[in-house]
Protein backbone atom coordinates (compact mmCIF):
# COMPACT_ATOMS: atom_id res chain seq x y z
CA UNK A 1 0.00 0.00 0.00
CA UNK A 2 1.37 3.51 -0.90
CA UNK A 3 1.92 6.00 1.94
CA UNK A 4 0.28 9.27 2.64
CA UNK A 5 2.37 11.56 0.47
CA UNK A 6 1.80 15.70 0.46
CA UNK A 7 1.27 16.05 -3.36
CA UNK A 8 3.37 18.82 -5.28
CA UNK A 9 1.28 21.73 -6.44
CA UNK A 10 0.72 19.90 -9.82
CA UNK A 11 -1.43 16.63 -9.48
CA UNK A 12 -3.44 15.90 -13.00
CA UNK A 13 -1.57 12.78 -14.14
CA UNK A 14 -2.19 12.21 -17.79
CA UNK A 15 -2.54 9.09 -20.28
CA UNK A 16 -3.20 8.68 -23.95
CA UNK A 17 -4.78 5.65 -26.42
CA UNK A 18 -4.77 4.18 -22.74
CA UNK A 19 -8.36 1.99 -22.57
CA UNK A 20 -7.04 -0.21 -19.24
CA UNK A 21 -5.82 2.82 -16.81
CA UNK A 22 -3.15 0.63 -15.60
CA UNK A 23 -0.09 2.61 -15.99
CA UNK A 24 -2.27 5.38 -13.76
CA UNK A 25 -3.29 3.35 -10.83
CA UNK A 26 0.08 3.67 -9.12
CA UNK A 27 -0.55 7.37 -9.29
CA UNK A 28 -4.38 7.49 -8.23
CA UNK A 29 -3.46 5.12 -5.10
CA UNK A 30 -0.81 7.87 -4.11
CA UNK A 31 -3.69 10.37 -4.36
CA UNK A 32 -3.06 12.06 -7.72
CA UNK A 33 -6.01 12.97 -10.77
CA UNK A 34 -5.65 11.13 -13.46
CA UNK A 35 -7.06 11.22 -16.62
CA UNK A 36 -7.18 8.18 -19.16
CA UNK A 37 -8.10 9.62 -22.59
CA UNK A 38 -8.88 6.75 -25.58
CA UNK A 39 -11.85 6.44 -28.04
CA UNK A 40 -13.10 3.34 -26.50
CA UNK A 41 -14.08 5.23 -23.41
CA UNK A 42 -17.95 5.48 -23.71
CA UNK A 43 -18.85 9.32 -24.93
CA UNK A 44 -19.99 11.41 -22.05
CA UNK A 45 -24.09 12.97 -21.88
CA UNK A 46 -22.22 15.91 -19.64
CA UNK A 47 -20.38 16.85 -23.32
CA UNK A 48 -17.23 16.19 -25.15
CA UNK A 49 -14.04 15.37 -23.04
CA UNK A 50 -16.10 14.88 -20.10
CA UNK A 51 -15.90 11.68 -17.82
CA UNK A 52 -18.69 9.56 -18.47
CA UNK A 53 -20.75 7.11 -15.97
CA UNK A 54 -20.67 3.83 -15.33
CA UNK A 55 -17.84 1.69 -16.89
CA UNK A 56 -15.92 4.93 -18.41
CA UNK A 57 -15.76 6.56 -14.93
CA UNK A 58 -13.58 4.94 -12.03
CA UNK A 59 -13.48 6.91 -9.12
CA UNK A 60 -10.47 4.90 -6.48
CA UNK A 61 -12.10 5.63 -3.53
CA UNK A 62 -15.04 2.58 -3.41
CA UNK A 63 -11.96 -0.11 -4.04
CA UNK A 64 -8.99 1.35 -2.50
CA UNK A 65 -7.96 4.04 0.38
CA UNK A 66 -6.82 6.47 -2.13
CA UNK A 67 -6.50 9.91 -0.91
CA UNK A 68 -8.37 11.33 -2.69
CA UNK A 69 -7.25 9.92 -5.88
CA UNK A 70 -9.55 9.29 -9.25
CA UNK A 71 -9.37 7.69 -12.59
CA UNK A 72 -11.10 9.76 -15.08
CA UNK A 73 -11.68 7.50 -18.22
CA UNK A 74 -12.57 10.17 -20.95
CA UNK A 75 -13.91 9.37 -24.54
CA UNK A 76 -11.40 11.15 -27.07
CA UNK A 77 -10.54 11.08 -30.98
CA UNK A 78 -6.79 11.88 -30.24
CA UNK A 79 -6.27 11.61 -33.92
CA UNK A 80 -7.70 15.26 -33.59
CA UNK A 81 -5.56 18.09 -33.30
CA UNK A 82 -8.50 20.13 -31.94
CA UNK A 83 -9.05 17.86 -29.41
CA UNK A 84 -5.34 17.42 -28.07
CA UNK A 85 -5.34 21.06 -28.00
CA UNK A 86 -8.25 21.29 -25.98
CA UNK A 87 -6.96 18.58 -23.78
CA UNK A 88 -3.39 20.96 -22.98
CA UNK A 89 -5.77 23.32 -22.15
CA UNK A 90 -7.61 21.65 -19.72
CA UNK A 91 -3.98 20.10 -17.79
CA UNK A 92 -1.76 23.33 -18.45
CA UNK A 93 0.26 24.48 -15.70
CA UNK A 94 -0.97 21.00 -13.34
CA UNK A 95 0.58 18.00 -15.66
CA UNK A 96 2.53 15.87 -13.49
CA UNK A 97 3.33 13.33 -15.85
CA UNK A 98 2.15 12.37 -19.03
CA UNK A 99 2.07 8.73 -20.37
CA UNK A 100 1.20 7.65 -24.40
CA UNK A 101 0.22 4.32 -25.63
CA UNK A 102 -0.46 5.15 -29.72
CA UNK A 103 -1.66 2.60 -32.34
CA UNK A 104 0.90 0.00 -32.76
CA UNK A 105 -1.10 -1.80 -35.95
CA UNK A 106 1.10 0.01 -38.57
CA UNK A 107 4.62 0.30 -36.81
CA UNK A 108 4.78 -3.15 -35.47
CA UNK A 109 7.02 -5.69 -36.34
CA UNK A 110 4.80 -8.45 -35.55
CA UNK A 111 2.48 -6.87 -38.54
CA UNK A 112 5.20 -6.63 -41.27
CA UNK A 113 4.05 -9.27 -43.74
CA UNK A 114 0.97 -6.94 -44.62
CA UNK A 115 3.17 -3.93 -44.75
CA UNK A 116 3.30 -3.65 -48.92
CA UNK A 117 -0.37 -4.57 -48.90
CA UNK A 118 -1.65 -1.89 -46.89
CA UNK A 119 1.14 0.58 -48.76
CA UNK A 120 -0.92 0.06 -51.97
CA UNK A 121 -4.15 1.40 -50.55
CA UNK A 122 -2.53 4.13 -49.07
CA UNK A 123 1.45 4.98 -49.27
CA UNK A 124 1.36 7.23 -46.49
CA UNK A 125 0.06 4.58 -43.91
CA UNK A 126 2.79 4.81 -41.90
CA UNK A 127 3.71 8.46 -41.53
CA UNK A 128 0.10 8.92 -40.22
CA UNK A 129 0.71 6.37 -37.39
CA UNK A 130 4.26 8.00 -36.82
CA UNK A 131 2.71 11.53 -36.73
CA UNK A 132 0.12 9.78 -33.75
CA UNK A 133 3.22 9.61 -31.56
CA UNK A 134 4.88 12.96 -32.48
CA UNK A 135 1.97 14.63 -31.30
CA UNK A 136 1.76 13.22 -28.31
CA UNK A 137 5.34 14.36 -27.67
CA UNK A 138 3.82 17.58 -28.89
CA UNK A 139 1.59 17.83 -25.70
CA UNK A 140 3.73 16.73 -23.01
CA UNK A 141 6.35 19.56 -24.17
CA UNK A 142 3.28 22.04 -24.87
CA UNK A 143 2.83 20.83 -20.37
CA UNK A 144 6.68 20.88 -19.99
CA UNK A 145 5.96 17.24 -18.12
CA UNK A 146 8.13 14.13 -18.09
CA UNK A 147 6.88 11.68 -20.66
CA UNK A 148 7.29 8.41 -22.09
CA UNK A 149 5.41 7.25 -25.19
CA UNK A 150 5.43 3.22 -25.84
CA UNK A 151 5.40 0.93 -28.53
CA UNK A 152 7.03 -2.49 -29.51
CA UNK A 153 9.72 -2.90 -31.65
CA UNK A 154 8.99 -1.17 -35.22
CA UNK A 155 9.21 0.93 -38.05
CA UNK A 156 8.89 4.19 -35.19
CA UNK A 157 12.17 3.99 -34.45
CA UNK A 158 13.14 4.82 -38.14
CA UNK A 159 10.31 7.01 -38.98
CA UNK A 160 10.69 9.22 -35.96
CA UNK A 161 13.72 8.41 -33.66
CA UNK A 162 15.13 5.96 -31.63
CA UNK A 163 14.00 5.01 -28.40
CA UNK A 164 15.27 6.16 -25.64
CA UNK A 165 14.58 2.82 -23.67
CA UNK A 166 13.51 -0.82 -23.89
CA UNK A 167 12.32 -3.10 -21.84
CA UNK A 168 10.49 -6.62 -20.59
CA UNK A 169 7.16 -6.85 -18.51
CA UNK A 170 9.04 -9.76 -16.50
CA UNK A 171 12.03 -7.16 -15.83
CA UNK A 172 9.38 -5.58 -13.30
CA UNK A 173 7.80 -8.39 -11.94
CA UNK A 174 9.44 -7.53 -8.74
CA UNK A 175 7.65 -4.76 -7.89
CA UNK A 176 4.54 -6.74 -7.46
CA UNK A 177 4.25 -8.84 -4.81
CA UNK A 178 4.51 -12.98 -4.80
CA UNK A 179 0.99 -14.08 -4.72
CA UNK A 180 -0.02 -11.28 -7.12
CA UNK A 181 -2.76 -12.00 -9.67
CA UNK A 182 -3.40 -9.93 -12.44
CA UNK A 183 -7.49 -8.00 -11.61
CA UNK A 184 -8.21 -7.61 -15.46
CA UNK A 185 -6.69 -10.65 -17.40
CA UNK A 186 -5.81 -13.02 -14.50
CA UNK A 187 -6.36 -15.93 -17.62
CA UNK A 188 -3.58 -14.53 -19.96
CA UNK A 189 -1.11 -12.66 -18.25
CA UNK A 190 1.31 -14.39 -15.90
CA UNK A 191 1.49 -13.47 -12.23
CA UNK A 192 3.73 -10.30 -11.80
CA UNK A 193 4.03 -9.83 -15.17
CA UNK A 194 6.44 -12.95 -16.16
CA UNK A 195 6.56 -12.86 -19.74
CA UNK A 196 8.80 -11.52 -22.80
CA UNK A 197 7.34 -8.78 -24.69
CA UNK A 198 10.38 -5.92 -25.83
CA UNK A 199 8.70 -2.71 -25.38
CA UNK A 200 10.36 0.60 -26.39
CA UNK A 201 9.97 3.74 -25.01
CA UNK A 202 10.66 7.45 -26.43
CA UNK A 203 10.65 9.76 -23.74
CA UNK A 204 12.13 12.93 -22.48
CA UNK A 205 10.98 15.98 -20.34
CA UNK A 206 13.04 14.83 -17.30
CA UNK A 207 11.69 11.52 -17.10
CA UNK A 208 13.50 8.65 -15.45
CA UNK A 209 13.44 5.17 -16.36
CA UNK A 210 13.05 3.19 -13.40
CA UNK A 211 15.61 0.96 -11.95
CA UNK A 212 14.63 -3.13 -12.72
CA UNK A 213 13.50 -5.84 -10.34
CA UNK A 214 12.93 -8.60 -12.66
CA UNK A 215 11.46 -11.94 -12.10
CA UNK A 216 12.00 -15.10 -14.39
CA UNK A 217 9.53 -15.04 -17.25
CA UNK A 218 7.34 -17.84 -18.38
CA UNK A 219 7.40 -19.25 -21.96
CA UNK A 220 4.17 -21.72 -23.32
CA UNK A 221 5.65 -24.34 -25.60
CA UNK A 222 4.01 -25.21 -28.78
CA UNK A 223 4.91 -28.54 -31.13
CA UNK A 224 2.83 -28.81 -33.89
CA UNK A 225 2.96 -31.27 -36.92
CA UNK A 226 5.32 -28.37 -39.08
CA UNK A 227 7.96 -28.23 -36.84
CA UNK A 228 8.68 -24.75 -38.47
CA UNK A 229 5.52 -23.45 -36.46
CA UNK A 230 6.68 -25.09 -33.28
CA UNK A 231 8.89 -23.17 -30.95
CA UNK A 232 8.50 -20.98 -27.31
CA UNK A 233 6.22 -18.25 -26.87
CA UNK A 234 4.98 -15.44 -24.59
CA UNK A 235 2.43 -16.61 -22.67
CA UNK A 236 0.44 -13.62 -23.09
CA UNK A 237 0.79 -13.84 -27.56
CA UNK A 238 0.14 -17.61 -27.09
CA UNK A 239 -2.93 -17.23 -25.60
CA UNK A 240 -4.34 -14.36 -27.12
CA UNK A 241 -4.80 -14.92 -30.99
CA UNK A 242 -6.66 -13.38 -33.92
CA UNK A 243 -7.14 -9.48 -34.26
CA UNK A 244 -10.10 -8.72 -31.54
CA UNK A 245 -10.21 -5.56 -29.97
CA UNK A 246 -10.31 -7.70 -26.61
CA UNK A 247 -6.91 -9.43 -27.89
CA UNK A 248 -5.46 -5.87 -28.76
CA UNK A 249 -6.46 -4.61 -25.48
CA UNK A 250 -5.00 -7.41 -23.89
CA UNK A 251 -1.72 -7.64 -25.74
CA UNK A 252 -1.48 -3.65 -24.88
CA UNK A 253 -2.25 -3.62 -21.37
CA UNK A 254 0.35 -1.62 -19.49
CA UNK A 255 2.76 -4.14 -17.00
CA UNK A 256 1.39 -3.08 -13.60
CA UNK A 257 4.86 -3.73 -12.14
CA UNK A 258 6.68 -0.91 -14.79
CA UNK A 259 3.76 1.25 -13.86
CA UNK A 260 4.47 1.46 -10.16
CA UNK A 261 8.07 1.42 -11.00
CA UNK A 262 7.84 4.60 -13.08
CA UNK A 263 5.88 6.24 -10.41
CA UNK A 264 8.80 6.12 -7.76
CA UNK A 265 11.30 6.83 -10.13
CA UNK A 266 9.54 9.93 -11.29
CA UNK A 267 6.75 11.23 -8.50
CA UNK A 268 9.19 13.21 -6.68
CA UNK A 269 11.86 13.75 -9.69
CA UNK A 270 10.46 17.82 -10.01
Amino acid sequence: MWKKIKLSKKTHVISLYDFTGEALRPWAEAGYQCFAYDIQHKPSPMGELEPSSGTAFENLDSHFPLNGGNIFKIHADLYNESVLMKIASRHMNDAKFLSAFPPCTDLSSAGARWWKEKEKENPLFQMFARDNAVACQHLADTLDCPYYIENPVGALSTLWRKPNHSFNPCDYGGYLPEDDVHPRYPEYIPPRDAYRKKTCLWSGNRFTMPEINPVQHETLVYKRKDPTKSGNFSPVHGRTGGKSLKTKNIRSATPRGFAKAVFKANEFHY
